[in-house]
């Protein structure tokens, strides 16, 4: 059932799905005792021309949702300045490869010791989210947290 969700967010043009699973997280992150540890969600950029194809970002369209439920603010903070293929038949090595130099943050950026959501749509391997993760952190960041909607076997 996830896998035909998270196939209808990304491929069917259906991006309410992914504000539904993501106000839905939110809502159980709200039953939890952290869920006021951070200042910031910030989404897994799309390279332009896949979000102009796709018409929207997935995992953007996850993070508005958590955003509503939480109320906490979104930001667009990551820029993917190279286009990658896809990551799904891809080895561990390879889509470490694959992401390594793509994430860059955007200029004039202050996020010293800010604590950051980040969040993604499936995490297989965990090599997009680790990149992410490292810009954060050598920009300033004092805390980088994920979520994603769904996980899945590394390969």
């Amino acid at each position: 059932m996830s896998q035909s969700l998270l196939h209808q967010l990304k491929y069917r043009n259906k991006p309410q799905i992914g504000h539904f699973l993501g106000s839905s997280f939110g809502k159980l992150l709200l039953k939890q005792p952290y869920h006021q540890e951070w200042d910031m969600i910030v989404p897994v950029p799309l390279h332009d021309q896949k979000r102009r194809r796709r018409g929207y970002n997935q995992t953007e369209e996850f993070a508005k949702g958590l955003s509503e439920a939480l109320q906490i603010p979104v930001e667009n903070l990551l820029i993917r300045s190279k286009w990658t293929e896809t990551q799904t038949n891809k080895s561990r090595m390879e889509r470490i490869e694959n992401v390594s130099g793509v994430f860059n943050i955007r200029s004039n950026t202050n996020i010293y010791q800010r604590r950051i959501l980040l969040v993604d749509d499936v995490m297989t391997t965990g090599a997009t989210l680790s990149a992410c993760a490292n810009i954060l952190w050598k920009n300033g960041a004092k805390t980088v947290d994920l979520a994603t909607i769904a996980a899945g076997g590394g390969v």
